[in-house]
């Protein structure tokens, strides 16, 4: 029985790892983007411990059909999305996103070999075999939010909110379009939830070609929804959703100098990126997500995924910095040898 548990342990020690790393970063601040990679590794070595120790024929046979079928998958299912969101949402790079992202993967899938097997040249083994490892890198990461954002938006949220910050979406003249129309509802339904007790913070400002300010269209929806003035604060200066949240927080602090809680409600796809802003901001709350069509979710995921990319490309920085030195370790051993021939 013993050696059974040690067996176990052995088995599922890279899964208690990464678990533990989880669970401690994610208590100390479940707004990060590395819990996505931690909880994602730990998923993984779960179930491939399990696979091991139980020796199921059925999780082999289901791993070995799904590793390679899963990016045929995967890109049929982009590319079908990009056209139904063109044809409903009309065409622009937005909504064209799917489908770009289908052709990066199977350019990467397809390229990478073809260019390794049609040159002998060193310079394209070594170019190729740093795209390989940028571009695992990227689908992990890719994987591991798209995983991680869903759980964060699963979690209970039984906490009592002192403000409910809700972020803009666009208007139509002056009317807030269906999917701001969401967001509203979707804060009104946690206000009434937590008995009217948090004050609704709409924020968004006056685009260009806008009448009135976002924040404005919001707090007239709101009235509409029968919540009194004095339980709705305007915020109509931000343009961003680092904005909202940096001036939304300059409003609270000086409303009010005692600790506060925040809800951040904006859609569902939305929710990460706005609590890991927030986290940054030094906003305490948690992020509340509407629901979003379901034909749209792939297309706005990937943008919010390009977004956080951008806040978080040192790994990419790190990868390319490894492969250079290992390119030119041997050209600095020979020009040490020269220098330095009798050492």
């Amino acid at each position: 029985m013993l050696s059974g548990l040690i067996s176990a342990l052995l088995v599922f020690s890279p899964a208690i790892f990464w678990g533990i790393l989880f669970a401690w970063s994610y208590r100390r601040e479940p707004r990060q983007f590395k819990n996505a990679i931690f909880f994602f590794l730990m998923l993984i070595f779960a179930l491939s411990a399990c696979a091991v120790y139980t020796q199921d024929i059925g999780i082999f046979v289901l791993l070995g059909i799904a590793i390679p079928f899963a990016p045929i998958v995967t890109v049929v299912f982009l590319l079908v999305n990009a056209w139904i969101v063109i044809r409903r949402e009309g065409f622009s790079l937005s909504n064209i996103l799917p489908g770009l992202f289908a052709l990066v993967i199977v350019g990467w899938i397809i390229g990478i070999p073809v260019a390794i097997g049609m040159s002998d040249s060193k310079v394209v083994l070594s170019l190729s075999a740093l795209l390989l490892v940028l571009g695992l890198w990227f689908f992990f990461s890719f994987v591991a939010l798209l995983v991680y954002s869903w759980f964060y938006r699963r979690l209970p949220r039984k906490r009592r909110f002192d403000y409910i910050i809700i972020h803009g979406a666009g208007l139509r003249g002056e009317e807030p379009t269906p999917l701001l129309r969401g967001r509203i509802d979707k804060a009104v339904e946690l206000w009434k939830a937590q008995g009217s007790h948090a004050i609704l913070v709409p924020s968004g400002g006056q685009g260009s070609d806008e009448v009135i300010s976002e924040a404005e269209a919001m707090s007239r929806y709101l009235s509409a929804r029968g919540v009194p003035q004095d339980s709705i604060l305007l915020e109509d200066r931000s343009t961003t959703t680092m904005e909202n949240l940096v001036f939304a927080k300059n409003l609270l602090d000086a409303r009010q100098t005692t600790p506060y809680r925040c809800a951040f409600v904006t859609s569902d796809y939305h929710v990460f990126r706005t609590a890991l802003y927030a986290s940054k901001v030094g906003l305490k709350g948690d992020g509340i997500g509407s629901k979003t069509a379901g034909y749209y979710f792939p297309t706005a995921f990937i943008r919010e995924f390009i977004a956080i990319t951008k806040e978080h490309w040192l790994p990419y920085v790190i990868i390319t910095m490894i492969w250079a030195a290992s390119v030119l370790a041997p050209y600095l051993g020979h020009l040490l040898g020269i220098l330095f021939p009798n050492q």
